[in-house]
């Protein structure tokens, strides 16, 4: 009789701890190998508080994604570009340390080494189709692990937290904005 789905010791509990913690492990490594050789530049972007020029290329493929069918798909360039720039405020808003994890993430989505492995988007972030990128946030959110589906959150919550701050996002909602005193 073949052995059930619960007596292989690759689906064991331990053995997906052992996975989970290992690829914690692999990507605080990379994150911190990142930031130390200077990988990732810790200067913001020209006119940005926080975003640095790697965390723009990456985001400005991923936020109309993320806006698709919240946004006309004629105002989705003019939506991403005043999101991404709402996004940058928040972040300027952000605690060191709570930063400090936001740009961790962004590393390991813009470094080539965790990109292509973690994302499933090989090339750089500017010749990414819309459906790869659905396919890397689909993954994300469904992972087993608990730090994939933790970053799809983060990320998710970021964008649209900076979209439906904005007063034009507001109408699509039917949110009649707030009241005046």
């Amino acid at each position: 009789m073949p052995p059930s789905l619960t007596d292989t010791p690759a689906l064991s509990r331990r053995g997906l701890l052992k996975f989970s913690f290992g690829a914690s492990a692999f990507l605080a490594t990379v994150g911190l190998g990142a930031s130390l050789s200077g990988c990732s530049a810790s200067q913001p972007a020209g006119g940005l508080a926080v975003l640095r020029d790697s965390d723009l290329s990456f985001l400005r493929a991923v936020i109309p994604v993320l806006l698709d069918g919240a946004v006309a798909v004629e105002q989705i360039p003019a939506a991403a570009s005043t999101t991404l720039q709402s996004l940058d405020d928040g972040l300027a808003h952000l605690s060191p340390s709570m930063l400090k994890l936001t740009r961790q993430l962004f590393d390991v989505l813009t470094l080539g080494v965790t990109r292509g492995p973690l994302t499933g988007v090989w090339g750089s972030w500017e010749n990414a189709d819309a459906d790869g990128i659905r396919q890397f946030l689909t993954r994300w959110e469904n992972s087993s692990l608990d730090l994939l589906q933790q970053g799809h959150s983060s990320l998710l919550q970021m964008v649209m937290m900076a979209w439906y701050s904005r007063p034009e996002a507001w109408a699509h909602c039917g949110y009649p904005g707030p009241p005046t005193v």
